[in-house]
């Protein structure tokens, strides 16, 4: 993996180099797809000053892929990106496109993007939007750097992608007030976290909430094994529990296990709540603004140096670059073990 050296100042050398690989790249494009994720609007921001400070002209594509077939394309300045940072979402809007899986749908993407003069792309979100951005960068040879902006923490070659702190916070600040009311009347709450594949913020937020169980989809859970954590919460007097479940647990999400544990026990009055779409929205913390800055600064530089089928990821605290095929393919992420076993004994 390359690290991306961010500086304040730049060589001549490296100004040399960049004037080299700017004459090939004259005009850049960025866009947004799958689902939002809080800080997209800091990288987009980044994306499209860092440009202009390399005198590039900047095109910003309306609803991903969606607006490159229907040549949805729109001039950005400074001014376009100005007051963003703080807002949610995407200011791009974003789509999926299952058009785009189709040869023709492709081809029609291209020849607007051709049409418009573009000559490089910065795809921000998750793996979907990296699987189109990789067949479409090798089928017609344009550059390309992705930025993963997912919620879900789960793209091999970056310790956190844009939007995990964010939504990770929101998740905790409304299990805060849920536990409010579940002491109040003795209540046992299921709360059904985002996290088809991933726990991450299940994980997170039941540590950081203090939650009696936690149910991911990496760890199969019985529910047997469940009622007796409840249980024994009973008897050592707690007067409210919560049980943080991820969308993919295999029990079947909040509602189904909650319906099996009130089967077996009736001490608790039990209650149900999904948070759903609530994680995505609202201000991107300090943390998802800045990591949507550096990232957004680092795949323009990565395009100038000549980089392409590349994601801008973040170790330790360094920006580096992992090829598109990694980050699609490569599968070993996993939750740390330390955190796993703290979720069991904390609680």
């Amino acid at each position: 993996m390359l690290s991306v050296k961010i500086t304040p100042y730049l060589s001549v050398s490296f100004k040399r180099k960049l004037k080299i690989s700017m004459s090939k790249i004259k005009k850049i494009a960025v866009f947004t797809s799958g689902g939002d994720a809080p800080g997209m609007n800091a990288c987009i921001r980044a994306v499209v000053r860092t440009g202009l400070y390399h005198q590039l002209e900047m095109v910003g594509i309306m609803q991903g892929y969606q607006g490159m077939i229907d040549d949805n394309f729109k001039p950005m300045t400074a001014h376009s990106v100005s007051n963003i940072l703080q807002i949610g979402g995407t200011i791009l809007k974003t789509a999926r496109c299952l058009d785009f899986k189709t040869d023709e749908g492709m081809e029609k993407a291209y020849q607007n993007v051709k049409k418009q003069g573009i000559d490089a792309l910065v795809a921000i979100g998750g793996d979907g939007t990296f699987t189109g951005a990789e067949r479409f960068s090798n089928k017609y040879n344009i550059p390309i750097i992705c930025v993963p902006g997912t919620i879900d923490n789960d793209l091999y070659g970056s310790d956190y992608t844009l939007g995990f702190d964010t939504a990770t916070n929101t998740v905790i600040e409304a299990i805060d007030k849920i536990r409010d009311t579940a002491a109040s009347h003795d209540r046992l709450f299921f709360i059904e976290v985002m996290g088809r594949d991933a726990g991450c913020i299940a994980l997170r937020a039941g540590i950081s909430c203090g939650a009696e169980a936690i149910m991911l989809p990496e760890v199969d859970t019985a529910i047997d094994e469940l009622i007796t954590k409840i249980e024994n919460g009973a008897l050592n007097k707690k007067s409210s529990s919560i049980v943080i479940v991820a969308e993919g647990d295999k029990n079947g999400g909040a509602y189904n296990v909650a319906k099996l544990v009130k089967e077996k026990i009736n001490f608790y009055d039990t209650k149900v709540t999904i948070l759903g779409h609530l994680q995505r929205g609202g201000s991107p913390s300090a943390f998802d603004r800045i990591l949507g800055s550096r990232m957004g600064f680092a795949a323009v530089n990565a395009l100038l140096k000549g980089e392409t089928h590349k994601m801008v990821g973040l170790k330790g605290n360094a920006i580096c670059l992992t090829s598109l095929s990694e980050a699609i393919h490569f599968h070993d992420f996993k939750l740390e073990d330390d955190l796993m076993e703290m979720a069991v004994i904390l609680a």
